[in-house]
């Protein structure tokens, strides 16, 4: 977000040695009295206007409601405030799914968080966790992100999923809709896919950086769902195959990358994260 030009001030939800997909971690999870502590800081210095609010992995309710009240209140400082959620739960492997937070986060970020998120960046089984319902299909898919848009956000893109692709097994899809309320009450839904390349590893942090950059490209592209979700894709190819690359390098001929040859090549990145090549194509559904 900073190569991209916003002003961010980052808030640890968790502070830990490194990422949860090494096999040992340390560290702290905030809990929501340090979060209000830093709040009130910004808060006593005036210095809490905000335009976005972007959230990811969180391990206590507590502090997933503490963030509830200060988007809430935050909100009311400038209307126009644009919550970014990702509601990060878990994952299918194998096609088998489970979640990677304690269980009752899920009904904090149901009934609590997506009703005053406005844009929410789910994979499959987040999606399915938060509606209650398994995506089979396109057309399945399509009605869970209805029955999400439903529950709050105008924005929702269901960022990975195990769905048959069109182009073949060796892509992956994501969905999009955005759904907007025209001056004369009317509502008109922007429903995009987007089909792009797999890469045979396990990393880390991609959803983050999804989160954050369709963030930064929906801001510069408000209107377009299908321009900043190619932006978005496209800048995550480039990351990936980048650390890929690299990886099986270090790995060595034969040799499977581990998760520090596995981090994401995000500094290397830069160009490409600043102005993406577009090389992965969105269709308008």
């Amino acid at each position: 977000l900073q190569v991209l030009g916003f002003e961010v001030d980052t808030v640890n939800s968790v502070q830990f040695s490194n990422h949860t997909g090494y096999a040992h971690w340390k560290g702290q999870v905030l809990n929501s009295d340090e979060l209000h502590e830093l709040y009130e800081g910004l808060k006593l210095n005036k210095v809490n206007r905000y335009d976005y609010v972007l959230t990811g992995y969180t391990r206590d309710t507590s502090f997933l409601a503490m963030v509830v009240d200060i988007v809430q209140e935050l909100k009311q400082q400038n209307s126009n405030l644009v919550y970014v959620c990702d509601p990060v739960m878990g994952d299918k492997w194998n096609g088998e799914g489970s979640m990677y937070v304690p269980k009752d986060l899920l009904p904090v970020y149901r009934d609590k968080v997506v009703p005053v998120a406005d844009i929410i960046t789910p994979n499959q089984f987040e999606a399915e966790l938060l509606t209650g319902r398994k995506i089979y299909t396109e057309k399945d898919a399509l009605e869970v992100m209805d029955m999400l848009h439903a529950m709050g956000p105008e924005t929702v893109v269901i960022t990975s999923s195990d769905l048959q692709a069109p182009l073949g097994n060796d892509y992956l899809i994501a969905l999009g809709s955005h759904r907007k309320t025209k001056a004369d009450g009317t509502r008109i839904t922007q429903r995009i896919r987007v089909e792009s390349p797999k890469v045979d590893a396990v990393f880390v942090g991609t959803g983050d950086l999804f989160a954050a950059m369709l963030l930064a490209w929906t801001h510069k592209h408000p209107n377009n769902l299908k321009v900043a979700c190619e932006k978005t894709v496209s800048a995550m190819q480039h990351v990936l195959q980048r650390t890929i690359k690299s990886a099986k390098v270090q790995a060595g001929e034969g040799n499977k990358p581990n998760s520090a040859q596995l981090e994401l090549r995000m500094v290397q990145s830069k160009k490409d994260i600043e102005n993406p090549d577009i090389i992965v194509k969105a269709t308008v559904l």
